[in-house]
């Protein structure tokens, strides 16, 4: 299995994004450090493009950031009277109307939504700062892995705007209702030690092992079967939104098709 410094042919590389991938394990990199990967409107179409590229082989994904920092979330150009060019200013989305800027702001969402879909299992390796729109980019995956230095912060409330690209849903689901307003509202650092101890990260590692113990991770879960990990997945995932009952239900159903499966009388 390829590590991220081996050379892979890339299959999407632009705009601050490249997606390599080696039979079942895809990686997608931030590559813009020098600007401690800082993220912009065309910086999340590439991460959509990255989604809709990956093959049917891909079963595990793992997100990383060049450099020093995850990312320091969004690009500060984004929040100047001109923006950035050739995209619309603060200015420019807030004189369009409800629907329009509704549209908008559900495209920037894209980016962050497809690494949760079921027939893939997603690996955030974060180090250094994972700010805003960084820290939400990390909680839109399944599992975070993060470095010693990581520090992750809710910076959105203290400019005035709220956290808008996924990322309450699941901070509140691992953190609960409590500890996810105060993060927001006081937008303060997270360190490894406290993320790892309230459920943001599954586990910390020193800065140098980060990239080997996220490679670590994604062998572990292609071990096994594929169809067993997406029935998991999406039992898991289901679970908070229905009742006791109902996740019995839901747990016999898919028993009974990974029964019939295994014994090649699948529907």
């Amino acid at each position: 299995m390829a590590t991220p410094d081996q050379d892979l042919a890339p299959a999407l590389d632009k705009d601050g994004v490249r997606l390599t991938v080696d039979d079942a394990l895809a990686t997608v990199t931030l590559t813009n450090p020098a600007k401690r990967n800082a993220q912009s409107p065309a910086l999340w179409r590439a991460l959509t493009e990255a989604g809709r590229l990956l093959t049917g082989s891909v079963r595990v994904v793992v997100l990383r950031g060049e450099g020093k920092s995850f990312s320091a979330g969004l690009d500060r150009q984004m929040f100047t009277p001109e923006g950035i060019p050739g995209e619309p200013s603060f200015v420019d989305l807030a004189r369009r109307d409800d629907a329009g800027l509704d549209a908008t702001i559900a495209e920037f969402q894209e980016a962050f939504t497809w690494w949760r879909r079921n027939d893939i299992v997603s690996i955030a390796a974060v180090q250094g700062h994972a700010i805003g729109a960084g820290f939400q980019l990390a909680l839109g995956c399944d599992l975070r892995v993060v470095a010693d230095d990581v520090q992750f912060a809710m910076r959105e409330t203290s400019l005035g705007l709220v956290p808008d690209l996924t990322g309450t849903h699941p901070l509140v689901g691992l953190v609960g209702y409590a500890r996810a307003l105060e993060i927001c509202a006081t937008g303060r650092f997270v360190g490894a030690e406290e993320a790892v101890s309230t459920g943001l990260a599954n586990l910390a590692v020193p800065t140098a092992d980060l990239d080997a113990a996220a490679q670590d991770l994604a062998t572990a879960l292609l071990v096994a079967p594929r169809d067993a990990v997406v029935e998991t997945k999406a039992l898991l995932r289901g679970a908070a939104d229905r009742t006791y009952e109902d996740q019995r239900a839901a747990e016999r159903a898919a028993q009974a098709r990974r029964l019939r499966d295994l014994a090649g009388i699948a529907d």
